[in-house]
Formats: C-alpha cells, sequence, structure tokens
C-alpha cells in the first residue's frame, strides 16, 4: 500500500481538523479564554446573542468539562485526532466495501463530489437510525447538511457497536465538535476524499 498521499496529506489535515474543532467550539461559546455563560429558556440554549436547541445543553457541559480537565488546545487537539482517523477508517472500509449496506460514506462510486449515502439515505438500514426522520430530512429538500450529520453520526456509532476495539465510542462533546457543512465542496470530508485516493 502507497502512503505517500497520506503522508503529505496528514500534516496539513491536523491543521485544518483543529481549526474546525475550535470554530466548532467557538460557535457554541467555548474558546481558550473559557465559556460563555448559557442560558435555557423554553426548548432553546442561549449563549450570548446566538440562540440554540435545548437538546446542546448536554453535550456542551461535557465539552466544558472536557476543556477543563484537559485544557482548550489538549480537547481541540484529541478531537481532531478522533475524527480524522474515524473519517480515515470510514474512507478505508467504504473503498474496500466492508460497510454492511454497501454504501459509501464520504463519497460516490460514480458520481465525483457527491454522496452515496445521501442520495441512497432511504435505502439504508444503521442502528439507531430513525428512519422516518430521515425520510422526512430527504423529502424537505433543503436539508442535506442535517440529514448528512445525522447518517453520519449513525454510522460512527453503528462501527462502534460492531467494532468497540477499533472505532471508540463518539461521545456528546466529541459529536458536538463534528463541523458544519459537511457536504460542501470545501468541507474536511472532500479534501480527505481528493487527497487520498
Amino acid at each position: 500500500m502507497n502512503t505517500n498521499h497520506i503522508k503529505t496529506y496528514a500534516p496539513k489535515a491536523r491543521s485544518a481538523f483543529i481549526a474546525a474543532m475550535t470554530k466548532q467550539a467557538a460557535r457554541y461559546g467555548i474558546s481558550a479564554k473559557g465559556s460563555e455563560p448559557l442560558e435555557q429558556k423554553g426548548d432553546l440554549a442561549l449563549i450570548g446573542d446566538r440562540a440554540f436547541p435545548a437538546s446542546i445543553i448536554r453535550p456542551r457541559a461535557a465539552l466544558v468539562k472536557k476543556v477543563e480537565q484537559l485544557g482548550f488546545a489538549q480537547a481541540m487537539e484529541q478531537a481532531a485526532y478522533s475524527w480524522f482517523n474515524r473519517l480515515c477508517a470510514i474512507r478505508y472500509m467504504e473503498l474496500q466495501d466492508y460497510l454492511d449496506h454497501g454504501l459509501r460514506v464520504l463519497s460516490h462510486p460514480t458520481q465525483p463530489g457527491s454522496l452515496q449515502i445521501l442520495d441512497d439515505c432511504l435505502d439504508i438500514d444503521l442502528p439507531g437510525l430513525d428512519k422516518q426522520r430521515i425520510a422526512e430530512l430527504k423529502l424537505d429538500g433543503n436539508k442535506d447538511e442535517e440529514l448528512y450529520r445525522e447518517l453520519l453520526l449513525a454510522q460512527c456509532h453503528a462501527l462502534h457497536q460492531a467494532m468497540p476495539f477499533l472505532f471508540e465510542a463518539v461521545d456528546d462533546a466529541t459529536e458536538l465538535l463534528l463541523p458544519d457543512n459537511l457536504t460542501k465542496t470545501d468541507s474536511l470530508i472532500r479534501e480527505l476524499v481528493s487527497a487520498i485516493p
């Protein structure tokens, strides 16, 4: 196996992944300077002038705790390393046709720049995946980012169940740091797919 592409890509990816995790943490009011206060009002979580669903309260608290324990830089590096390893493993598995559902998660076999799992999401069966919610998101037509995020996380959870010795669990804090805009042409995923044939 020729690893030259990985050796070239990995140092750049490290910086890009850390930057993406740092940006995501900042979105939730967490930085090297500390954490902004969070206020819950009904089904909303308010951080500064930004409103989020209340469902982020527990994952954000877990991330704040992790940052307090490890330090901000170390927590971001750990999350970046974790996501990089997961995505590389999924990339390898999809190319070797090791995924039970037979679909590619990070690419498409015949349509470059497309995501097969997103195109064929109504046919996929992953443990814990809410098929009705997936159908609603797909039929909406404007929720590809949210849909892809759910599919990717379900794939990660399924791989952890099948191979816990190899695929660590995605905890709340790590899940919160998964960057947005994963389906865009300049996303971390697209760069990984194009950098490593």
